[in-house]
């Protein structure tokens, strides 16, 4: 089918404007949480496969870190056990770690299958894979009741990420896809939350971009309106007034410290969208929040 004349300059002007975004980014390590309705509409989950191997034939440096919280929830239901949060952050005892450790190994293969099948030389880890993220149990101070601590079980707060392993296939031209477990001094696993993880190691890995895929345009003020071009002072601003609140919290702690650390632009956007990570990337627009390190 022929393109019309206004069809085919619209195109091309898309393409064209990738240029210098594509020379910008060669050779940089760009860090995408993936998850969200991105990881469970087929459509796009196609389109985010795409976006990965294309970011790599271009020269950059794609990695990945996946959740799976709703695939996770719907495990626990058939189960017969429900799932509840406290600030963001999954209860994990040990059953639902059982749980959480089978549904993120399926999508982790799911992710490589489906990144391989586009053209990629996708690898999946855990940080179990060579004990390469280390962690902690977590406790979180009550809201509620001050200097009480909550045990929230099998739960990780990153304490080291050895970055070697994601450097030997970076030099391979591998794409890493993540699973957000970590090891605990004494062996246990532990479940982290995937934002935190991908945060972490794009400021390991000295990343030029973290991009945290969402079900929400962006960060939104109180009148439900999209934000950008945020730095850490105006979203410590927004915290402390309760416009940020709940599971956006781990999104915004994670993107707070990377950019705190050197990474030198960190992205919200929309997986609802599709090719999402591309409009973010490779286009002036982009859709969604772009918070800046200073």
């Amino acid at each position: 089918m022929t393109l019309t004349p206004s069809a085919a300059d619209k195109k091309a002007r898309t393409i064209s404007e990738a240029l210098p975004y594509i020379q910008r980014f060669f050779d940089k390590t760009i860090v995408i949480k993936y998850g969200g309705n991105a990881m469970t509409d087929p459509k796009l989950q196609e389109g985010f496969a795409r976006d990965v191997v294309l970011l790599k034939l271009v020269g950059m440096n794609p990695v990945v870190v996946h959740g799976g919280g709703p695939q996770i929830n719907d495990l626990l239901k058939r189960v017969g056990k429900e799932g509840s949060f406290v600030q963001g952050m999954r209860v994990t005892d040990e059953e639902t770690m059982d749980v959480v450790e089978m549904v993120l190994g399926k999508v982790n293969k799911d992710i490589v299958s489906l990144v391989n099948r586009f053209g990629g030389k996708a690898v999946g880890l855990t940080g179990q894979d060579g004990a390469f993220i280390r962690a902690d149990k977590m406790m979180l101070a009550s809201a509620e009741e001050q200097g009480k601590m909550l045990d929230i079980g099998q739960v990780g707060v990153i304490t080291k990420i050895d970055p070697s392993i994601i450097s030997f296939l970076d030099s391979g031209d591998f794409i890493p896809v993540i699973a957000p477990i970590g090891v605990a001094p004494d062996g246990e696993t532990l479940n982290i939350n995937a934002d935190l993880v991908a945060g972490k190691l794009a400021e390991v890995l000295g990343a030029e971009k973290l991009v945290l895929m969402t079900n929400t345009p962006g960060v939104l003020d109180k009148d439900e309106l999209l934000l950008t071009g945020l730095t850490p002072k105006l979203v410590d601003d927004l915290i402390a007034d309760g416009t940020l609140s709940g599971g956006m919290l781990p999104k915004i702690e994670s993107a707070l410290d990377a950019a705190r650390s050197g990474v030198s632009a960190v992205h919200i956007i929309d997986g609802r969208v599709e090719h999402a990570l591309l409009l973010e990337i490779l286009t002036d627009e982009g859709v969604g929040t772009l918070i800046k390190s200073k």
